[in-house]
């Protein structure tokens, strides 16, 4: 038996959560004594499929159908479920993506295995897999006991390790039944001048508290500075002050960067479950009576206004 990892490419290249994945099914492959392939699907250059085996895989998987070169949900389960099989893979392990969290579940159903998504942790002796609950407000520590097991390990959880090994390439070709295809996306449109929220290890993020959309340039500047992504509050998205691209919460993007930087955000449940399974929280609110500064590892109590512009100026100046 075997781990296969599925590596999800835009645009033909690979996101640093597609190496933090391979980087955890590898950890898990040498817990089990066996050797980890990679699942590609769609146009990838052969130079970054090489790519992956810096972070430990031995083999990858290339399929290349016409039919699948956007992001079919139903198709791509099939796919990887089929590359289990032909690798005598009792482990598969993605990305919890976007696109990670609609393949899981499908996948496991077509392998008739136990599902673990939101994995913060590796699998203990007995399978035991630490994962998020209740929208990221707790944790839960679930043991598989199934043969198979499919497992979505959340970005930003367990982090980039090289563990180089020579990678062979081989092309898979699976058929690809029309009953997959019923519903195809036509189009993807993507923002390509932004760092990707779910992928962001900072994000910087702004409420009510900025009054007006006129007043985010200084939001952007300090995202800029610590190259991190912008984000928002529901009422900010609703008020069109901000694209709901960028709302996170509950009802938004759940994310969980290494660092979460809330501006004139309240912190009402349905925002905090989105954002708390951030690794550090920074708050700046002018209320000190705000929700946000009992869950904050560090809080500032002041006006934005003031308070924001005084760390742009000091990262300048370290910058400097």
């Amino acid at each position: 038996m075997s781990v296969l990892v599925y590596v999800e490419q835009v645009e033909g290249k690979f996101k640093k959560s597609v190496f933090e994945a391979v980087s955890y099914a590898k950890a898990i492959a040498d817990q089990q004594g066996t050797s980890l392939s990679a699942i590609s699907i769609g146009n990838v250059a052969d130079s970054e499929l090489n790519e992956l085996g810096k972070y430990g895989a031995s083999k990858v998987l290339k399929v290349e159908a016409d039919q699948l070169k956007n992001f079919v949900n139903q198709a791509y389960a099939s796919v990887i479920a089929e590359a289990a099989k032909k690798e005598g893979a009792n482990i598969v392990v993605l990305s919890n993506s976007f696109s990670g969290k609609g393949l899981a579940p499908r996948v496991a159903v077509k392998l008739e295995a136990g599902l673990i998504d939101g994995a913060v942790e590796l699998p203990t002796s007995d399978f035991s897999v630490k994962k998020t609950a209740f929208s990221g407000k707790a944790f839960a520590i679930t043991t598989l006991t199934s043969a198979n097991k499919v497992i979505a390990l959340n970005p930003n959880a367990f982090g980039v390790k090289e563990n180089p090994t020579s990678i062979a390439i081989e092309t898979f070709s699976p058929e690809v039944k029309s009953s997959d295809l019923a519903a195809i996306v036509k189009e993807i449109v993507r923002a390509t001048n932004k760092v990707s929220l779910p992928d962001a290890e900072i994000v910087v993020s702004g409420g009510r508290g900025l009054k007006g959309p006129e007043n985010w340039g200084m939001v952007e500047e300090l995202a800029d500075l610590l190259g991190a992504a912008t984000a928002c509050s529901k009422p900010v998205s609703d008020a069109d002050w901000r694209p709901h691209s960028e709302h996170v919460g509950q009802t938004g993007i759940a994310i969980s960067p290494n660092l979460y930087i809330a501006i004139g955000i309240s912190g009402a449940i349905q925002h905090l479950a989105g954002v708390s399974s951030s690794k550090v929280i920074v708050v700046i609110n002018k209320d000190p009576e705000a929700p946000f500064f009992k869950v904050a590892d560090y809080g500032i109590v002041g006006d934005a206004f003031e308070v924001v512009p005084k760390i742009i100026a000091a990262l300048k100046a370290h910058k400097g």
